[in-house]
């Protein structure tokens, strides 16, 4: 288990303007093309997805910051490159074979491929994979975290349940092979065709149920500044202190911000084997934020969702989030 570890911080570059079948918070539409990512060479010129080289969106507006001033300033300063941004960053490209996958039951299959155009067979194993792969409706409520199988070729797939139409966003995190090789984690949109009812973005609050196991959330996550997140798992009124490891720790987090889908992914500070689970945090900018905690006990890995807004404390909040199953492992 990584000790220490501290989330990876994002940039602050926010989400372009999304049409009527893509956009959160937006009325009801029909969809039936992937909504189209930004491309680039490096993280640090990351732009919002549907950008255009100079910035700009597919209908000539100007996306929110793209002229170097994102629109969530606060710790913009401190924060590094985001996260999942980019379909293409450092000659890595993530390439999906099944942008328009059903709704239900399906298969994803996609590949990494070099500079070259080549299909990527070579990868450092991290956390007990060669690499993660995280899929999320652009309104947050449906998490997948999937293990994938690689084929000789460098094809990837994986069986997906979607269960609503509407966008959704993959990422794939993955570190190449070599000895200078560093992590790179690929955003990449899909779409599953019908009509799209978008939900609003859960309540903010410091619990969430899932299973019967209650998971209580304490700290701040604050815009370009470390804090701990303090997240213990309790059942039947119970502190839960035989986590099981999985994935070679005990508690997995994934941070989606609102909005534009920047991604973290980090595993926990010393400690273990529970009731307890620590995240040193630090928030790319101001805003919403998504919170997803996997943890196994009893042979199973479950997932506790947990809507932040960073700056503000957490432990204030006393509405309680219920798991509605849309939080599911592969």
């Amino acid at each position: 288990m990584n000790t220490g570890v501290k989330i990876t911080a994002f940039a602050a570059a926010l989400a372009a303007t999304f049409g009527t079948a893509y956009g959160v918070g937006t009325g009801v539409g029909p969809v039936d093309e992937p909504a189209k990512a930004a491309h680039g060479e490096h993280a640090s010129a990351a732009k919002p997805d549907g950008a255009t080289a100079d910035g700009t969106q597919a209908d000539g507006t100007q996306a929110d910051g793209a002229d170097g001033h994102a629109g969530h300033e606060e710790g913009a300063a401190n924060a590094p490159a985001a996260g999942g941004l980019q379909v293409s960053e450092g000659g890595y490209t993530l390439a999906m074979e099944t942008p328009k996958p059903d709704r239900g039951k399906s298969t994803l299959t996609f590949s990494i491929k070099d500079a070259g155009g080549k299909k990527v067979t070579a990868y450092t194993t991290e956390h007990g994979k060669e690499l993660h792969f995280i899929v999320a409706s652009r309104d947050l409520t449906v998490y997948r975290h999937l293990h994938p199988v690689r084929a000789a070729d460098g094809t990837w797939s994986t069986p997906v349940d979607l269960p609503a139409a509407g966008g959704y966003k993959a990422f794939a995190d993955f570190k190449p092979a070599g000895k200078n090789a560093k992590g790179v984690t690929l955003g990449v949109d899909l779409s599953v065709p019908g009509a799209y009812a978008p939900q609003p973005l859960p309540a903010a609050g410091r619990t969430a149920t899932v299973d019967g196991y209650q998971v209580t959330l304490g700290g701040t996550l604050d815009p370009g500044k470390a804090g701990e997140l303090k997240l213990t798992v309790s059942k039947g009124g119970k502190p839960v202190d035989d986590l099981e490891p999985y994935l070679g720790a005990y508690g997995h987090l994934v941070a989606l911000r609102d909005g534009d889908l920047a991604y973290l992914h980090v595993h926990p500070n010393e400690g273990g084997p529970g009731p307890d689970v620590s995240f040193t945090a630090t928030a790319p900018s101001a805003g919403a934020y998504r919170l997803f905690l996997d943890f196994q006990h009893g042979g199973k890995v479950r997932t506790a969702a947990f809507t932040v807004h960073a700056g503000q404390p957490t432990a204030g909040a006393d509405e309680a989030s219920h798991d509605a199953g849309g939080h599911t492992h592969g």
